[in-house]
């Protein structure tokens, strides 16, 4: 069977929010929001097709912003899509929702909504805006209603890792179908997460405890270990074994950048990863996609430069986030600052 490949197209930068964490926005408050338009849309979605083709992938859509709904030629692009019966999900916001939008999301062949909620509600809405934490938990209903998949993604950081547990609890009680988190990524205006090795490591452990007692109690959200440290945490624990049969030289795991996803942004640029600032490599509307695949994203697979995971016996298994250590200084293939392993 062909492999899907994950295609996070940022169509506009167009937003009813300014997150305090978002990648738009934290380089430059005062940045000029950019957009596709139609001809640029079909553009880079038949650039996509052609990626697909060249290497035997299925595509799949992230279409996301911004607020994608905020495009005037959102439902446009989403006709294009449905014509050419490929899957997609939206990452967005809570507040153009209605059960109206969600059916017709639905009809168009929407298979997941995603949301955010970055802590309780007077931290959440510190971040995002006022409102955005009831808001956002009253859409869930409205999604699920229309038969599309309710993911709620939390960020975290130093500022909100103790209300992690407590977000859990408030996402099972609402009723998503998927939890996950992922770590704050540092941008120029801060370069530290806040939170020590130690301390995410005992994150993951109070979060495992409450999956397992969801999971025993008959719970419907699945809880997505998106963060590669759950591998190396389940490792330790025994969970995860290495299998026997693992070749040397063989990736199986971790971080997926550099093999099956590109992120491309409303200026066209090209980025091996959304959350690492200076993957740029290359741009929709003057590259072919299937060109940059083999030229400028090899740097990202070269597996032996990773300064701490080539001397783990995890490397094909885990690597931690790449993102995070470049947000750090810089150094794609730095170490992760939450690992807790230590490695000669």
């Amino acid at each position: 069977m062909k492999q899907y490949f994950a295609f996070q197209w940022h169509i506009t930068d167009e937003c009813d929010q300014r997150c305090k964490h978002c990648y738009i926005f934290s380089e430059n408050n005062c940045k000029r929001l950019d957009t596709m338009d139609w001809a640029q849309m079909k553009e880079t979605f038949y650039n996509c097709l052609d990626f697909c083709e060249v290497y035997g992938r299925l595509p799949y859509f992230y279409i996301t912003g911004g607020d994608p709904i905020l495009h005037r030629d959102f439902w446009r692009l989403l006709t294009l899509i449905k014509e050419h019966e490929i899957p997609f999900a939206i990452l967005g916001n809570p507040f153009h929702l209605s059960d109206e939008v969600c059916q017709k999301l639905k009809s168009y062949g929407c298979q997941k909504y995603q949301l955010s909620l970055d802590g309780m509600k007077d931290t959440h809405d510190w971040f995002r805006k006022p409102g955005s934490f009831d808001c956002t938990l009253e859409k869930i209903a409205c999604i699920k209603k229309a038969g599309i998949r309710s993911v709620i993604m939390t960020t975290v950081s130093g500022r909100n890792i103790r209300e992690i547990p407590h977000i859990m609890d408030t996402v099972v009680s609402a009723g998503a179908d998927v939890f996950a988190f992922a770590r704050y990524c540092p941008t120029s205006e801060e370069k530290d997460t806040g939170i020590s090795p130690l301390e995410y490591r005992e994150l993951l452990n109070i979060c495992d405890n409450k999956f397992q007692k969801y999971e025993a109690e008959g719970c419907h959200t699945y809880f997505n270990k998106k963060d590669h440290l759950w591998t190396l945490y389940e490792y330790e624990k025994g969970i995860f074994k290495i299998p026997e049969d693992a070749q040397d030289g063989m990736i199986y795991g971790g971080c997926n950048c550099g093999n099956c996803h590109m992120t491309i942004l409303p200026t066209g640029d090209v980025y091996a990863c959304r959350r690492v600032q200076g993957s740029k490599v290359g741009n929709v509307f003057h590259d072919r996609l299937a060109d940059i695949w083999v030229c400028q994203m090899e740097a990202y697979r070269d597996y032996t430069k990773f300064e701490k995971c080539s001397k783990c016996e995890l490397l094909a298994f885990c690597r931690g986030c790449p993102a995070v250590a470049s947000g750090k200084d810089g150094n794609f293939y730095g170490a992760d600052p939450q690992c807790w392993k230590e490695v000669v």
